[in-house]
């Protein structure tokens, strides 16, 4: 590859990276799709955990640490680079496969799920950070769109997959050897192939003394929590968003299968609703045409309607047609939320501002199962399905009157004064 074409952005010129890249995050999502149908329903029926919301603790781990390693992943992958990075987030994943075939109780499952919490934070930040510095500001939402496509078609995959070797043998060990072949392989991809791609991101930088360049990380993290209403709104709705990917997780399984699906099938609805989010390819370019919050407004409330479908209908192939349906509007809203602080935030400290906004999304998943595991727990497990659908129209709600458009060439947005 020459000088020429390392010092220029774009997705075709530097096709092979962003190709293992997305390779790469397709192996994430692998990985936490090898729970998605399993876990929850081996809690229950192996491990002999009666309550609904101890079997959502694995839920609450997970999110919780993915949420905080959010946030100084993208701080150390500004100030050391993406690979190292990415390469400790699947050396934290190699014990995973073990812990799940051999946890002799639910409290190893937990703490299984505190390493693919940092597993998933490191590499999924990293990979969608190295794509956006590939990509430049032009094909940003492009970028964007494929990584989420590919990871959660990963979850998709992994979530099937794991669902029919489950029914064919057993809930373990086997589903989980096909969960440590993804991770080595990954480990390895991830060490000898993949080249650093922060010098990228760095071309983009203009002017290194314009007011909003070089914030300060504390700055960073007040002007994406609070400090900003754009950036608020987008941190909401990313938040209350994950509630949903939470119930597919946890209050689904068991759902379909107390209403008498089997593993299999269940295993299918599950993965439909991921499978769904690879139309994010699509999404994430429409938002490159017509701007971020149009999907985005739509994706909320088409995400929610699908939610409350799932409980006011009967029959496997309903529950397949309304896993589809929450799945395409978070197929419009996820990859554009995140493109939001993507392109609000100055190239210095994009990194950073995007790990904050990925803090405050996947902290979602940890609100998200105790939210759910409690209203399991004292109302009913349908009852979970109408909380979420009715958090998830509010959150629109508040993307309407506060969120403006971002899109570099003709959003609204403009960043706050300094202080």
């Amino acid at each position: 590859m020459s000088t020429e074409t390392d010092l220029k952005q774009g997705i075709r010129e530097h096709l092979g990276q962003f190709s293992l890249h997305v390779l790469l995050v397709f192996a994430t999502g692998l990985t936490i799709g090898s729970e998605r149908a399993v876990v929850p329903v081996l809690g229950r029926d192996v491990l002999g955990v009666e309550s609904l919301l101890v079997i959502g603790s694995f839920v609450v781990s997970f999110g919780f640490v993915k949420g905080l390693l959010n946030l100084y992943a993208g701080k150390w992958g500004g100030e050391y680079g993406r690979k190292p990075v990415l390469v400790l987030g699947w050396a934290t994943a190699l014990p995973l496969p073990i812990i799940l075939i051999y946890a002799p109780s639910w409290a190893w499952i937990t703490v299984g799920n505190v390493l693919l919490g940092i597993n998933q934070a490191l590499t999924w930040s990293m990979a969608i950070n190295a794509k956006i510095d590939i990509a430049g500001p032009d094909q940003r939402g492009l970028a964007v769109g494929i990584d989420e496509a590919f990871g959660y078609t990963g979850v998709a995959v992994g979530a099937w997959v794991t669902g029919v070797i489950a029914a064919q043998t057993s809930l373990r060990p086997e589903p989980f050897y096909f969960l440590a072949a993804v991770v080595v392989l990954a480990f390895l991809i991830s060490i000898f192939l993949i080249k650093e791609t922060v010098h990228l991101a760095e071309l983009e930088v203009e002017d290194d003394d314009h007011h909003d360049a070089n914030l300060p990380f504390v700055e960073v993290l007040k002007r994406a929590t609070y400090g900003d209403k754009t950036l608020f709104a987008a941190a909401q709705a990313g938040h209350i968003e994950k509630f949903v990917d939470t119930l597919f997780w946890l209050a689904v399984p068991l759902y379909l299968t107390s209403q008498g699906l089997g593993i299999a099938a269940v295993g299918f609805v599950v993965a439909v609703h991921s499978a769904m989010y690879f139309l994010q390819i699509a999404t994430g370019g429409l938002a490159d045409r017509i701007g971020r919050r149009p999907p985005v407004l739509a994706g909320m409330f088409l995400a929610g309607a699908g939610v409350l479908g799932m409980v006011l209908v009967d029959g496997y192939l309903p529950w397949v047609v309304l896993s589809g349906v929450s799945g395409l509007g978070m197929a419009l809203l996820y990859p554009n939320l995140m493109t939001v602080p993507g392109d609000a935030a100055h190239p210095t400290w994009r990194a950073t501002g995007m790990g904050v906004y990925r803090m405050w999304r996947d902290t979602g998943y940890g609100v998200g199962a105790i939210l759910i595991g409690l209203s399991m727990e004292l109302l009913s497990i349908e009852a979970a399905f109408y909380v979420i659908a009715l958090l998830m129209f509010v959150s629109g709600a508040i993307v309407y009157v506060w969120m403006q458009e971002t899109h570099p060439d003709f959003g609204t947005h403009e960043p706050p004064a300094p202080e």
